[in-house]
């Protein structure tokens, strides 16, 4: 259907290159869309990349980047137009955890966790704008995470960013309604990927406790962010803008 088809379009996915990250711009290449893979480890970029064009086709274009640097920022989008001539669609995916409690919790960390997790799709999105504008509109979306709407003891910067992606998600998408911009964010639920392999190392027992609360019975794969991808990168969503969607298997739904 063209209302979920991204042929022509180009969309920038930060981090990518794994885990969710890539599980989205698999999505979006296979849905016809030019994938930019913005991520700090070139090579990791390197082997998604191929790894989209081989087994969907698609045009890609690798940008080894820091999102949380305003130049890095503006260095991406004017590379993804010089090779692409547009940009259409933004996911400001890219994020980090550092797991302490708050009591043990160094500035350092707290303002490194910040910069990467919100300031960097801030930053990503102004760079993003001025095409999107020009071109008559696009889609950016936010990743968030079940943080952003439930607290964690061990994870009080990285809720706190979370939670900040949902407000500025709401801010954006007012910003730039007249602009035909749709902004928007995907709230990630239990995903196996690298970054929650590290969590259930740290926090005994998480894995036991998250998987008797996820109504369909599983963590999610990767791949199970696809479909959402797609459809707001899309014209499906072009009457939708500045809401926040878990994709979470059940999780918040339950008591």
């Amino acid at each position: 259907m063209k209302l979920f088809d991204l042929t022509g379009k180009v969309a920038i996915v930060t981090g990518g290159n794994g885990g969710i990250g890539l599980g989205i711009a698999q999505g979006l290449a296979e849905a016809g869309a030019g994938a930019v893979v913005l991520g700090r480890n070139t090579a990791k970029s390197e082997s998604a990349a191929r790894q989209f064009t081989e087994s969907t086709g698609a045009k890609t274009l690798v940008v080894t980047a820091d999102v949380s640097r305003e130049e890095d920022a503006a260095r991406a989008a004017a590379k993804t137009l010089e090779h692409f001539g547009r940009i259409d669609i933004l996911f400001n995916n890219a994020g980090i955890n550092i797991r302490k409690q708050p009591e043990d919790f160094p500035l350092e960390d707290w303002e490194h966790v910040l910069k990467i997790n919100l300031t960097g799709p801030f930053l990503l999105s102004k760079a993003v704008y001025p095409a999107m504008k020009q071109a008559g509109g696009g889609k950016i979306i936010n990743i968030g995470s079940m943080t952003s709407i439930l607290g964690a003891p061990f994870a009080a910067a990285y809720a706190a960013t979370k939670g900040g992606i949902v407000q500025l998600t709401k801010s954006l998408a007012l910003a730039w309604a007249a602009d035909n911009i749709q902004v928007n964010a995907i709230l990630p639920g239990w995903f196996d990927t690298e970054l929650t392999e590290k969590a259930r190392q740290q926090v005994p027992g998480l894995h036991e406790r998250v998987l008797a609360r996820i109504a369909v019975g599983r963590w999610a794969k990767p791949a199970d962010m696809a479909g959402t991808a797609i459809w707001l990168a899309g014209k499906g969503s072009d009457y939708i803008t500045g809401i926040a969607i878990p994709v979470d298997g059940g999780y918040t739904a339950m008591l």
